[in-house]
């Protein structure tokens, strides 16, 4: 439930509230009231009838939409109203009652028409009677008319008010839970950026400066001990620039479509392996969150061909559907078991893609190498 339509029902309850204790203390009124017995009779039943009317529907009515429903509602228990006040001029103090609930169940000129009339009652009974003082009752029924009207009006402002203030506060708190998730956002961008910076300026320089000093002392790599150290800390440098390219907000700066073309690019350039790339479908953008596991999965799959899959060619395609888009990174190399290990990234790789509905998909023998899939709906 809205915070407004929370409001509105806990004004309507207060007005139940209201309705029952007038109802209650004009049947007293009624029994005090010194009237013949059979008039009392025929009063009290219609203020309880009235009441009962309230009970059981007029206050679902009440809190619903003005419609066909609720002024039938009403019409009834104005008729009773007007019973009560005909036969006992005691019940006419039940305009106190009658008029908010009336305001509440119609329209606001349906709801001025039967504040008149309902204020017009004991002056039709004097003019019907005979009885009774008709033009003070007439004036009596005119400020009631006023004032009634006055105070109908008063109340749909005070709840309009209300509404509005709920609404307001609603929309503070969701620009407030924004922000929030903005500085976050902006938090974990700085930490990443923090990271690369490290990563960068600690294990990438320091793999570079192993490769240096390792081949100027054998510029030939003559000795397979120092050539297996060089070619080790180039797959690591390799993989420090992987993570720095990851890490770096300007990974997806130029698209999901550059940005996977660059990885096999790269990918080529550092290993020698060559990477084809293709793409289906029409390119759009994509929400950021799905472009990140897009672009992680490209990442992470490329990283174990280069650590595991001593692969002889790479295929690299990223296909867009209208309800989907997903990577495919396919290998011709040695292959592994999918069930039988959980490495090469791959629980990561499943826990990103369920962050965003997606599902990974992964295909590896020995005679036909591996194949990597990730499609997430988009």
């Amino acid at each position: 439930m809205s915070e407004s339509a929370e409001v509105h029902v806990a004004y309507s309850r207060l007005w139940d509230v209201y309705f029952f204790v007038i109802a209650a203390a004009n049947a007293a009124a009624v029994l005090a009231s010194g009237e013949p017995i059979g008039d009392v009779v025929a009063a009290g039943t219609a203020i309880v009838a009235l009441a009962v009317v309230h009970a059981t529907i007029g206050w679902r009515v009440a809190r619903g939409p003005d419609g066909p429903l609720s002024i039938t509602v009403l019409a009834v228990q104005v008729g009773l109203f007007v019973v009560a006040a005909s036969t006992v001029p005691a019940a006419s103090w039940l305009l106190f009652a009658m008029i908010p609930l009336i305001f509440q169940m119609a329209p606001v000129r349906v709801a001025i028409g039967a504040v008149v009339l309902v204020t017009l009652v004991p002056s039709m009974v004097d003019l019907v009677t005979g009885q009774g003082d008709l033009k003070h009752d007439l004036v009596i029924s005119a400020i009631s008319a006023m004032a009634g009207i006055w105070l109908g009006m008063w109340i749909i402002r005070v709840i309009q008010q209300s509404t509005e203030r709920a609404k307001l506060i609603a929309e503070l708190e969701a620009s407030r839970a924004e922000v929030q998730r903005l500085s976050h956002e902006a938090g974990v961008t700085a930490e990443r950026t923090r990271l690369a910076g490290e990563i960068h300026d600690t294990l990438a320089q320091g793999f570079t400066s192993i490769i240096t000093l390792i081949q100027a002392s054998d510029p030939e790599l003559r000795d397979e001990r120092l050539a297996l150290a060089v070619r080790t800390a180039k797959e690591n440098l390799a993989e420090s620039r992987a993570i720095v390219a990851a890490l770096s907000p300007s990974a997806l700066a130029s698209g999901l479509l550059d940005s996977v073309r660059r990885q096999a690019s790269r990918f080529t350039e550092e290993t020698g392996v060559p990477a084809g790339f293709r793409v289906t479908g029409e390119p759009r953008d994509l929400p950021t969150p799905v472009e990140v596991v897009l672009l992680r999965a490209t990442q992470e799959a490329l990283t174990n061909v280069r650590r595991h899959a001593h692969a002889n060619e790479v295929a690299v395609l990223l296909a867009y559907s209208p309800v989907s888009a997903r990577v495919v990174v396919r290998d011709d190399g040695r292959g592994f078991d999918p069930d039988g290990t959980d490495g090469f990234g791959l629980p990561g790789m499943r826990q990103r893609a369920e962050q965003v509905g997606g599902t990974l998909t992964v295909r590896s023998d020995p005679d036909t190498g591996t194949t990597i899939e990730l499609e997430v709906p988009a």
